[in-house]
């Protein structure tokens, strides 16, 4: 903490009285635009005119904030011309922050998740249009153009992108997996605060997990039109172009034997089959994953903890439409205003054909299920068996097949015996 007030408020004074002393006709702050986010809301195209909050959660982005308040109070006096660069997430190949992060929670394995809904947009600045954008504001402070002096003006690349767009592109470029697990912000912000209660974040880190927390979920862009009006700035290296030299000077934290390995066909995979089975039971298509799990936890409270049956379960099933049908056979002909349509007695007819046909299907369904379950028999076909083992489960939840040993000696006396007999369609 005593070495960042040194470096940067005291630093800043420092700098101001030798350029008062030497005659210095210009001085040029290189800030941040972290100074007018406090990550309490999103800031969308946000300008000038947006107030700087005052109050930070991060240590450096308060101490720069003091900092560039010396600079341009310092503005005009004894000859001094002042100006303030905000940039945006700056980022290139003399990174010491942003991408040694990304890239040690790569190596830790949580790259993979990717906190709230992952469409928040942020502007990021490629290190050399900082820097000719300091070359612009030099050459307009020569000039003593008065809109200028003693003003900040935001930098950025000119290219809003989505936050975790840009982590997957530097991420997948150095050959590690790119984020695909969407975690809630709350839970990350509970997760956070337990860590810091823990660490004392003053003296052990200068970023407060808090605030990287809020620049990974919130939306943060800004408008530059100031710069490019007044310092005449216009970004030299395009993003893909920025993020491509950034890839390649940090080759030497690549790892490409990892990326080979989490692309490749796992043993898993290849077990269950490669299809539905295996996405929902890898995680692969959340929503199938999540509607499986909470159909599985339905099935539990229902059969488990009240304690019914199949049997049970069909005859309140059977109830429920009868009391449906009973009730909407009561109701008049007109309910608040609105028209209630009998159903016609077509529905309740069922003729020779539909039952032959439903028990065709029926016939079929069994007949598939016994060539399953002799496959399984065989103790090859894997994928089938996690396929088939939700028809099993039940089997064995109501003691017709009491252990797993049974599950065993179940398909070896079908393989053998032909325990299950064939229906004739």
């Amino acid at each position: 903490m005593d070495t960042l007030v040194e470096v940067l408020y005291s630093g800043a004074k420092n700098v101001i009285n030798a350029c008062r002393e030497c005659r210095v006709r210009r001085l040029l702050y290189n800030s941040s635009a972290d100074v007018v986010f406090d990550g309490s809301r999103d800031i969308l195209h946000g300008d000038l005119s947006f107030i700087c909050p005052g109050k930070f959660l991060d240590t450096l982005i308060d101490l720069k904030f003091h900092a560039e308040g010396l600079i341009r109070l310092a503005n005009n006096i004894d000859g001094l011309l002042t100006c303030v660069l905000r940039p945006s997430n700056v980022f290139g190949p003399c990174d010491t922050r942003f991408v040694p992060l990304l890239v040690d929670l790569a190596k830790s394995g949580l790259s993979k998740f990717i906190i709230g809904s992952g469409e928040n947009m942020s502007d990021f600045t490629y290190a050399e249009n900082v820097a000719h954008a300091h070359i612009c504001a030099a050459e307009t402070l020569d000039s003593r153009v008065v809109s200028v002096a003693g003003k900040a003006f935001l930098i950025t690349n000119l290219e809003p992108i989505m936050f975790w767009e840009f982590v997957s592109l530097i991420l997948g470029g150095l050959g590690y997996p790119r984020p695909y697990i969407k975690v809630p912000t709350w839970m990350v912000s509970c997760i956070v605060s337990l860590h810091q209660c823990s660490l004392d974040k003053l003296y052990k880190h200068s970023v407060s997990s808090h605030y990287m927390l809020q620049l990974a979920s919130r939306t943060r862009t800004f408008d530059c039109s100031a710069a490019q009006n007044h310092l005449g700035y216009s970004p030299v290296i395009s993003l893909k172009d920025g993020i491509k030299s950034t890839i390649q000077a940090f080759s030497h934290l690549a790892n490409d034997t990892f990326y080979t390995k989490f692309n490749e066909q796992s043993k898993v995979e290849k077990m269950l089959g490669g299809g539905i089975v295996a996405d929902i039971l890898l995680w692969r298509d959340e929503r199938r994953t999540f509607a499986c799990f909470f159909t599985l936890v339905l099935l539990f409270c229902w059969f488990f903890l009240c304690g019914r049956t199949f049997a049970s379960s069909l005859a309140d099933l059977l109830l429920l439409v009868v009391i449906t049908l009973c009730g909407h056979g009561i109701l008049s002909s007109k309910l608040c205003g609105y028209a209630v349509q009998e159903i016609p007695s077509s529905c309740f007819q069922v003729t020779v054909s539909d039952v032959q046909k439903s028990l065709r299907s029926i016939a079929y369904i069994w007949n598939k299920a016994v060539r399953r379950i002799k496959t399984l028999a065989k103790g090859k076909e894997w994928s089938k068996f996690f396929k088939i083992m939700p028809y099993i489960a039940p089997c064995h939840t109501y003691n017709l097949v009491s252990s797993s040993s049974d599950v065993y000696h179940l398909s070896r006396f079908c393989h053998l015996k032909g325990a299950l007999p064939r229906v004739q369609t």
